[in-house]
């Protein structure tokens, strides 16, 4: 049986340096069909952080989707980093390394693992700096990156730093921030789903916009293109905003698309997702 919620909230996160984050974005919504709302403020990772864990105090009925790959592909090569002794079993403990590794970095920052002498191998960087282990192409995707491509919406590389849609950096900083969390807000699906309480899943803002029937990219820069996107989840009064940045737009979509999917028990249970892959890889939701 598929757990009901009381709130959804959508966070568009981001991997960019320094501590506040033009970036980052927060909206929630009261339920399916209501107008989700912006948290209008200047947004640090670690403010987030501690929105969560006061939310995690307060055993908040709230599903909380974040933008980010939650682990780096594994079952592709048997390793997320092939060939280096360190490399994590499961995705618990690439959190803990990503976090071990950065720890002296303001912020949670991921520069130290990306200019790790091994991990740096792994990645596409700036500078035309790419590893002799990042693989052909444009880098490895996790089970999950691939079934999106597949016609859901054009996941990327977490091992690529480069180009507009690289979602790399977001996801590496985002491990910090769930290494943080880990046993205090439970993270679908590689904990079960509690009664009560906050639950954190990762989501595909691409995907939200795609099922409100949004043409011509899913990007959202002004009040009407974002009033086209909330009436593809039967929503006609759209909030008022005082900037139409593609992160506001993406949070308060993405919160009225979560309201909607967090019903449908199929998105819980993926049919291609396997215990080993929850464990290691993860899973967005929204991919059935």
């Amino acid at each position: 049986m598929t757990r009901r919620f009381g709130r959804f909230a959508c966070i568009d996160w981001s991997g960019a340096k320094g501590e506040r984050q033009k970036g980052i974005a927060v909206a929630i919504s009261e339920g399916i069909g209501r107008t989700p709302h912006l948290i209008e403020r200047s947004w640090s990772r670690e403010a987030v952080l501690d929105w969560l864990l006061d939310h995690a105090a307060a055993n908040a009925d709230m599903l909380v989707g974040i933008d980010f790959s939650a682990a780096l592909p594994f079952l592709d090569a048997g390793a997320y980093f092939p060939g280096w002794a360190q490399s994590p079993a499961d995705a618990r403990g690439l959190w803990r390394l990503v976090d071990d590794i950065c720890a002296g970095e303001p912020h949670l920052g991921a520069g130290a693992l990306v200019d790790h002498d091994e991990a740096s191998r792994h990645f596409r960087r700036h500078g035309g700096r790419q590893g002799d282990l990042f693989g052909p192409g444009n880098g490895r995707h996790r089970i999950v990156e691939r079934l999106t491509r597949d016609g859901h919406a054009p996941a990327t590389s977490s091992f690529n730093l480069v180009g507009a849609a690289q979602v790399g950096k977001s996801s590496l900083t985002a491990m910090r921030l769930l290494h943080r969390l880990e046993g205090r807000v439970p993270i679908w699906p590689f904990d079960p789903v509690p009664a009560s309480g906050p639950v954190i899943v990762e989501i595909y803002t691409t995907i939200a916009a795609r099922q409100a029937g949004l043409r011509g990219g899913s990007k959202m820069r002004d009040a009407e293109r974002l009033r086209v996107g909330l009436a593809g989840y039967g929503i006609f009064d759209p909030p008022a905003l005082a900037r139409y940045d593609d992160h506001s737009t993406d949070a308060i979509l993405t919160a009225a698309w979560l309201a909607r999917a967090a019903d449908d028990a199929h998105l819980w249970h993926p049919r291609l997702m396997t215990d080993e892959i929850a464990g290691v890889e993860g899973w967005t939701f929204g991919i059935p």
